[in-house]
């Protein structure tokens, strides 16, 4: 079944059409992803899918009853409310149904049970309990829980107001405020940003179950690999289909790209060769009407347009003068923090030519201040750093500080390098697609994907040997994050970085140090490397303090074991099981109490004591199942949290 669907959608600003003939189906329980290079208008359109605007010729097309949740791009809450009471507004509805149950039980308490009117009361109390249970009166309590938990607010969160959160926390809580709206379509826009990699794992897993349908716009790729099945490319002002996960769109649309300019190859040649004759012969009157016919033949042939993607990419490279020592960097014991607050430590590692080290870690664990604090930029609490001999140390920092907001771009690599002419500085900022005036605009004025360009720039402009890198693909498009991954990959020196993209990691990481706030632990490999060597050892790792949290972050991040998943299921079995005797009891009494206050009943009073005392049964009954069912829907929900 078809959800929604878009019909020749155009897109314009002024003369200028942003998209054009954008034609797209969401199938009820699709996986879809929406990409395209930065400024393509992939926000606008999903804009316009959600209903906030219109577009400016073609048609959007809504299944009958198809509700939309929509999270913007760092959309946070703004209220007054806490966190727990917040969310609850999602079930505002219940609330009034739970009001008017007990509304009904005080009537039906005061009410004569012969009356029509009882009657009429017990079927609209009936009804209602039904609806309730239908629509998850009796666990949404629990639905909270699990959804808070999964975004990292525990208990100790539910009374903080939502306006104390940081900006990263009022993202997450807007999502998860979404995901338990639980709307037919849910369209995220950058839905990753804020989140650490236990979190990540999590949202990847709920949103594979998710009973809706999912459009997503993500610079993540791992993240678009593990939860999208299909994929619209917006390039080249119009939109095409592949089928698959990112990985596989990009196989494709290399294998597309490469045939069709084969068979534009093909025609190139076919009418280079069709002129050539028509050229020589046309003046001959022995081939004439040969020429004329080939003339005809070019005149009527339909020319293909020269196969082009507009993914328009930065390409560069790092480049090193000399070559360091084999021993880079050796850290003993060291403990980093502020003002003699220790984030973490001790921690001890070391890094030596030409390794590619990735440090991971939970977000406000230390990780960016570490590589402070191995710069000299922030003193050390205690311990030592050592640096090797011949180091040109190249570092890029996440927060931008180290470019100067009132200079232009242009400057902002010259004055560093005022011996290089202005047209060598401008041909390599053009590499890094800062042309025309861009060049003129102040550091101020850039986007966070510009100034991230505009760094990486000064960097390859200078000799190094060791690169030092906090999140380096944090504003970066897709096309951006695979050229650095490319230039990472060719820099013969070393290279140590912080960062949460586990796809970048999979791409250039040779080790992978997991940072916790009491050490460091070494791990060989890239991040699925990672991820399989701490699940193999997590039996063994978790009887061990040190390593339970590594542990923990795999568990929550991948998988289950066998063990627990069978644990997992028999509680939920039995949650079921009660849930569905409780629902047979209901009816059972709603049948007696029925049968009571029929005329010919209600005056046959040893009829009545009969079915009174198989009413007080079956309420004792209900009473131990329900009571059964609270303790299994509480250990349900204590495995889920503690797992």
């Amino acid at each position: 079944m078809i959800l929604l669907q878009t019909n020749n959608v155009q897109r314009r600003f002024g003369a200028d059409v942003l998209f054009h003939d954008i034609n797209m189906q969401i199938q009820e329980h699709g996986r879809t992803a929406l990409v395209g290079r930065n400024g393509a208008g992939k926000t606008t359109l999903l804009k316009m899918i959600a209903g906030i605007t219109e577009p400016d010729e073609g048609t959007i097309s809504k299944a009958k009853n198809l509700t939309i949740g929509y999270l913007a791009q760092d959309q946070g809450l703004d209220s007054q409310n806490t966190i727990w009471s917040e969310l609850d507004t999602v079930f505002t509805p219940l609330h009034e149904e739970e009001r008017e149950i007990h509304d009904l039980e005080e009537q039906l308490a005061t009410l004569d049970s012969t009356t029509p009117q009882y009657q009429q009361v017990l079927d609209k109390y009936d009804r209602l309990q039904s609806d309730f249970k239908k629509r998850g009166g009796f666990e949404y309590e629990s639905r909270m829980r699990g959804i808070l938990t999964g975004f990292g607010f525990g208990e100790e969160y539910y009374d903080t107001p939502v306006n104390a959160l940081s900006g990263g926390q009022k993202t997450k809580l807007a999502l998860a405020k979404i995901l338990l709206q639980e709307p037919n379509l849910l369209i995220l826009d950058e839905p990753t940003n804020h989140l650490d990699m236990g979190v990540l794992a999590w949202l990847e897993d709920y949103l594979k179950s998710y009973s809706g349908a999912l459009l997503i716009v993500s610079h993540d790729r791992y993240f678009l690999d593990h939860v999208v099945k299909d994929v619209y490319d917006l390039d080249n002002r119009t939109l095409l289909h592949y089928t698959g996960n990112y990985t596989q769109f990009v196989q494709h649309k290399q294998e597309r790209l490469k045939a069709e300019m084969k068979h534009y190859d093909q025609q190139q040649k076919e009418i280079a060769k069709l002129e050539d004759f028509v050229n020589r012969n046309i003046v001959r009157a022995s081939t004439t009407k040969r020429a004329q016919a080939r003339r005809k033949q070019l005149e009527k042939m339909d020319r293909m347009e020269r196969p082009m993607s507009d993914d328009q990419s930065i390409h560069f490279s790092f480049h090193s003068e000399k070559e360091s020592g084999n021993e880079v960097l050796d850290v003993e014991n060291l403990r980093v923090g502020y003002n003699d607050q220790i984030l973490a430590g001790p921690l001890s590692f070391a890094v030596r030519k030409p390794e590619r080290i990735g440090i991971i870690g939970p977000n406000g664990i230390g990780k960016s201040t570490l590589l402070k604090t191995l710069l000299d930029k922030i003193p050390a609490i205690s311990g030592t750093v050592k640096l090797g001999a011949n180091l040109d140390i190249g570092y890029y920092d996440q927060e931008q500080q180290q470019l100067h907001p009132e200079k232009s771009v242009l400057n902002e690599v010259w004055d560093d390098h005022p011996e290089v002419l202005e047209k060598d500085i401008r041909s390599l900022l053009g590499s890094f697609l800062f042309v025309g005036d861009d060049v003129y605009k102040t550091v101020k004025e850039l986007s966070g994907g510009e100034k991230a360009r505009l760094e990486l720039t000064k960097l390859s402009f200078e000799p190094i040997n060791f690169l030092i890198l906090d999140e380096p693909t944090n504003h970066l498009d897709i096309d951006s994050r695979e050229v650095l991954e490319s230039a990472i990959n060719e820099f013969p020196g070393t290279v140590l970085f912080v960062s949460h993209d586990r796809y970048f990691i999979n791409q250039v990481a040779t080790d992978i140090l997991y940072m916790r706030k009491d050490g460091i632990t070494h791990y060989e490999g890239d991040y699925d490397d990672y991820l399989a060597e701490v699940a193999k050892n997590a039996p063994a790792e978790t009887e061990t303090a040190t390593a339970k949290p590594a542990v923990s972050q795999a568990k929550k991040s991948y998988q289950e074991s066998k063990e627990q998943q069978r644990a997992r299921r028999k509680i939920q079995r039995e949650v079921d099981r009660l849930e569905e005797e409780m629902g047979a009891l209901e009816e059972k009494k709603s049948a007696i109490e029925a049968e009571m206050s029929q005329p010919e009943v209600a005056t046959d009073i040893g009829k009545l004591t009969d079915l009174q005392k198989e009413l007080d049964a079956l309420t004792e009954k209900s009473e131990e199942v329900e009571l059964a069912w609270t303790e299994a829907a509480e250990q349900l929900e204590t495995f889920d949290q503690e797992n």
